[in-house]
């Protein structure tokens, strides 16, 4: 239960986001009224405008509300790290990162925090108007496809704003595009169970029945109180809009192997441990350690929880039961 609070925390509620900068502001022309209690007030102004940032990222004059009571102020390294968030929001990129260094944040903070939304807008509406008002929209959809592949989204609102920026994508006909992309945030995040939902969906649509049950397996593992899997299995077997469906079976433990192993590749990409040479692993095997076992404790060890998730996955696929001890260690880890 605790896990699914964390993981409700992340999710944008704009009602609670709005009323809390509203609060925020209030206290804020309260400071300018009242010298004498500009201090009390402002620290009130600052706490409601750090929980509108935390009930609703997406909104952008959430991130300007604290901006500006962090320039009256005069808060120099609370602006920095208010811009250092939003730059992990959108995917820590390097080009975005690099622009913090060695500059007066009081000066031209809030001009980065503007030239920063002007890029990378947080409402995907937006992102996608940006996108599709240019003059070549499929070249610029290819260049998004290209920095997506070198962002870091285990941040689960970066996962968020990057998967509702993918559902704009998919709702253009890009559903190529749309494949290719969520599989490379949900190496990033493998807990995100709406994209995984999203992309079983789409398969299901496409008739690729071996894809899309393995999509609502993985949504069904990580919510077991949920059946997405075997609600899947009645609709093949009762047929779709009246047409009966074909014999199908679920993939076969080589299928989901390969699948697992493609999304574990995925996953390496960000992957933080370093192998082992080969007189640690003949040390360890000496003490009849399995190798596999070795390799979950050392990946989640090093904070490779998605790495961790796939490759736990991958084992109970080939029958190895003592594997889902590890796919719940992984899972625990995600909020950690």
């Amino acid at each position: 239960m605790s896990g699914d609070n964390a993981s409700l925390l992340q999710h944008p509620r704009r009602n609670l986001g709005n009323r809390y900068r509203s609060q925020a502001q209030k206290f804020a022309r309260l400071a300018a009224k009242d010298e004498a209690r500009f201090g009390e007030n402002m620290a009130w102004a600052e706490q409601n405008a750090r929980q509108a940032l935390l009930h609703d990222f997406t909104e952008e004059q959430n991130w300007r509300c604290l901006a500006d009571l962090k320039l009256i102020l005069g808060d120099s390294a609370g602006l920095e790290a208010l811009l250092e968030d939003l730059f992990v929001v959108l995917g820590r990129d390097p080009e975005q990162v690099g622009q913090l260094k060695g500059i007066d944040f009081l000066l031209v903070g809030g001009e980065l925090l503007e030239a920063a939304f002007l890029k990378d807008p947080l409402e995907p509406d937006a992102w996608w108007s940006l996108i599709d008002s240019m003059e070549n929209t499929d070249q610029a959809v290819l260049d998004f496809s290209n920095r997506c592949k070198r962002l870091d989204f285990s941040d689960q609102r970066a996962n968020i704003v990057y998967g509702r920026r993918l559902e704009r994508l998919r709702s253009s006909g890009r559903e190529d595009r749309f494949i290719e992309l969520s599989r490379h945030l949900l190496a990033h995040r493998p807990n995100n169970h709406e994209l995984w939902m999203e992309l079983g969906r789409l398969y299901e649509r496409r008739g690729e029945s071996d894809e899309a049950w393995l999509c609502y397996d993985h949504v069904q593992s990580l919510r077991p109180h949920t059946n997405p899997r075997d609600e899947f299995l009645a609709r093949l077997k009762q047929g779709m809009d009246g047409v009966d469906a074909g014999p199908w079976t679920r993939p076969n433990v080589e299928k989901r192997s390969e699948f697992l192993t493609q999304m574990q590749n995925l996953s390496q990409r960000i992957s933080v441990t370093q192998p082992q040479d080969n007189q640690e692993i003949e040390a360890v095997e000496t003490e009849r350690k399995d190798p596999d076992l070795i390799r979950l404790e050392a990946l989640l060890e090093a904070g490779d929880a998605s790495e961790a998730f796939f490759y736990a996955r991958r084992l109970v696929a080939q029958g190895e039961a003592w594997a889902e001890e590890w796919v719940e260690k992984a899972k625990l880890a995600f909020e950690a």
